[in-house]
């Protein structure tokens, strides 16, 4: 299994390069794990003041637990499905199982947060995308997904988004192997990458990556 981290800002294509990847390296089995499901789940707080954290800070994630699962699914063994509930501020982990697969890939904000997990990972790509246009997918998933206000939206971003984007998340840019442009939709790199992981996969070293 290639185990490979997506990192960049909130709106910049995470789970969309996630997806391209997957259908474009056409193996039998990807998975994809979204950092987000693994927020912690902060029981001992009402739902007003769950709304109040800052959710995009490195240490609102529970680090440990991913990193135990992704090691799970690198030795081969299934772990349970996470999820988060973005309306409530609440987690909703399922019984679902999932099975370990040919591409395993991580997207998060924060995915390369923890040395630990990057020193796992086969490939580290991040993606980087102007502010604004981030800012602008960002509004438009948290209205139709999310049932955010303009005003909550606003709020968040300036008190925690941005300011965690210029503390930590772009920083991030100097773990990566590859740096992608243009979002996730970037159809040059996804078949440039693709090619490459398929080779990987049938055990063929591409030196020019190295």
């Amino acid at each position: 299994m290639l185990f490979i981290g997506i990192c960049g800002a909130s709106g910049s294509g995470k789970s969309t390069l996630s997806d391209e990847l997957c259908q474009a390296v056409g193996v039998a089995k990807s998975i994809v794990i979204n950092q987000d499901s693994y927020y912690y789940d902060h029981l001992e707080l009402s739902l007003e003041e769950r709304t109040k954290l800052n959710y995009d800070e490195p240490f609102i994630f529970d680090h440990d637990l991913l990193y135990e699962d992704i090691a799970k699914l690198l030795r081969g063994e299934p772990i349970t499905k996470k999820g988060y509930d973005f309306t409530q501020h609440r987690r909703c982990d399922s019984y679902e199982t999932i099975a370990p697969g040919d591409i395993l890939i991580l997207e998060g904000i924060h995915s390369f947060h923890d040395e630990k997990l990057r020193e796992l990972m086969y490939l580290k790509l991040y993606i980087n995308v102007e502010p604004d246009i981030c800012l602008l997918r960002r509004v438009n998933r948290d209205i139709k997904e999310r049932r955010r206000s303009i005003d909550s939206i606003t709020t968040q971003y300036l008190s925690t988004v941005k300011p965690m984007y210029d503390r930590y998340i772009r920083n991030y840019i100097e773990h990566a192997d590859v740096i992608v442009t243009r979002g996730g939709k970037n159809a040059r790199i996804v078949d440039i990458l693709a090619g490459y992981l398929r080779n990987a996969l049938s055990g063929v070293q591409n030196e020019t990556w190295e």
